[in-house]
């Protein structure tokens, strides 16, 4: 049996439920630990329900016999003279790790943020995300067929928020610049001169000075939906035909679950400030640097 623990937001969940599905179309079990990711105060809220997605949970008992969690004393005892007897796989960067198709008898941990974990199953996970119809609001549904029939609607996001004021922001820093969505809008606008854009952020204020930096645009900014709600915006991004997505897996799965064979998405290189993370770029996008030059 796999124990795969699910961790981070929406986008993130979506990536690890992708996971899940191909290694249980490899014929291995596996199961989620959903609650050791979400113990602090400040964890995210768990949403793959939003898709009508059920899945099959752990219980402590495997959790602890996987983890070598025992709080019993003898056991205490033992991992302080012997060490920990860990069944655990880390994720150990950010690249796509074919060995964790090959586990088994593992507790796995990772974000598995490339579509090479779920190649062969594309059109099962479009068909599993989908967003449940009693969700839909009557507005989001009338906007959401609006924007579908548009030639060429352009999703934009911008992630702040966590991006810019946690402690661990740096990682993301510096790489969705001015310059970068600038380009991108270039870059669209070059080939659909009569594109109309909809901006999606986490920031109401930072989504009126765009609009207000960018007044050549046909822009409708996009608010009103919260952390709890903000599968919406996915909702509303996958219903438009161009992308410029932000380094965020959110955004990633907007654009990735709108299967226009012709639409345009353009994405940040690099995507974070650390590791390497070349595999989350898909083959379709159209990259982009800091400074604004198209890469391919």
């Amino acid at each position: 049996m796999i124990i795969l623990q699910l961790t981070g937001g929406l986008g993130n969940q979506m990536f690890q439920y992708a996971c899940f599905l191909k290694l249980k179309s490899l014929g291995k079990e596996v199961k989620f630990d959903d609650v050791t990711g979400y113990e602090t105060g400040n964890a995210r809220p768990i949403q793959l329900a939003v898709f009508d997605i059920f899945y099959p949970r752990a219980d402590r008992s495997e959790i602890i016999e996987m983890r070598d969690a025992s709080p019993a004393l003898k056991d205490k005892i033992r991992r302080r003279l012997t060490g920990r007897r860990l069944r655990q796989y880390v994720e150990a960067d950010y690249c796509f790790d074919e060995h964790v198709f090959d586990l088994d008898d593992v507790y796995l941990i990772g974000y598995f943020q490339s579509e090479k974990y779920f190649k062969g199953i594309e059109d099962q996970l479009r068909s599993t995300f989908k967003l449940r119809e009693d969700l839909l609001t009557v507005d989001t549904k009338r906007l959401g067929t609006a924007i579908s029939q548009i030639r060429d609607s352009v999703s934009i996001h911008i992630r702040r928020g966590d991006y810019v004021n946690s402690d661990g922001a740096d990682i993301y820093r510096d790489i969705c610049t001015d310059k970068y969505y600038d380009a991108a809008i270039a870059y669209i606008l070059d080939k659909h001169p009569g594109a109309i854009f909809y901006l999606f952020t986490n920031d109401a204020s930072w989504g009126e000075y765009f609009a207000n930096t960018h007044p050549e645009l046909e822009l409708n900014v996009m608010t009103g939906n919260t952390e709890y709600s903000g599968y919406l915006d996915m909702y509303l991004m996958s219903m438009c035909r161009h992308h410029i997505v932000a380094n965020s897996s959110f955004s990633w799965w907007g654009a990735w679950m709108n299967a226009d064979e012709d639409g345009i998405v353009t994405a940040p290189k690099p995507w974070i400030n650390s590791e390497w993370c070349g595999d989350i770029h898909t083959s379709v996008m159209t990259l982009i640097s800091p400074e604004g030059e198209v890469l391919n």
